[in-house]
């Protein structure tokens, strides 16, 4: 009987961790080279025209309303405080009423994302380091670099990057 080494144990765990997808994509589609084509005439469309469309027997749906375009809405961002987009990694703040910034949401102290704008100050929740929501400058250490600042534009009730 061998012992079952960890170098064995992880190799294993590699491979079923690699082999559990690709057994997904040969999964089985219900079909096979012995089932009968769909139709008895392949040339033949598969609708035939003379019912009701496919379309016009859906009940149509109201079309959603449309997410404005830009980062995120003015009415969003508090005054003295700020939002963090964590997708798009960008900080977008309103230090007084009607200014609006954006900085990097990438912390400068080890690369974090930032995690929330708590009153004036932008938080990372890794080291603690905090950075201002006016210039993006440094509030409280470990990070010694401010946030760099994105250029945005306000674009109605819009921000959007510039």
């Amino acid at each position: 009987m061998t012992a079952v080494t960890r170098r064995r144990a992880l190799g294993g765990a590699a491979t079923v961790g690699l082999g559990v997808p690709l057994l997904a994509a040969c999964g089985d589609d219900g079909t096979t080279a012995a089932d009968p084509p769909a139709s008895d005439s392949p040339s033949q469309p598969a609708t035939s025209g003379s019912g009701p469309s496919e379309s016009a027997t859906k009940e149509e749906k109201p079309p959603k309303p449309a997410k404005p375009a830009g980062l995120v809405a003015t009415d969003d961002v508090p005054v003295g405080g700020g939002v963090v987009l964590a997708a798009e990694e960008v900080v977008v703040t309103q230090p007084t009423e009607g200014e609006f910034k954006a900085y990097s949401a990438i912390c400068t102290h080890q690369g974090c994302v930032v995690g929330s704008v708590e009153g004036d100050q932008i938080a990372c929740p890794c080291h603690g380091s905090r950075f201002s929501i006016a210039d993006g400058s440094v509030t409280s250490p470990p990070a010694v670099a401010p946030l760099p600042e994105v250029p945005i534009r306000v674009s109605g009730g819009s921000i959007e990057l510039a």
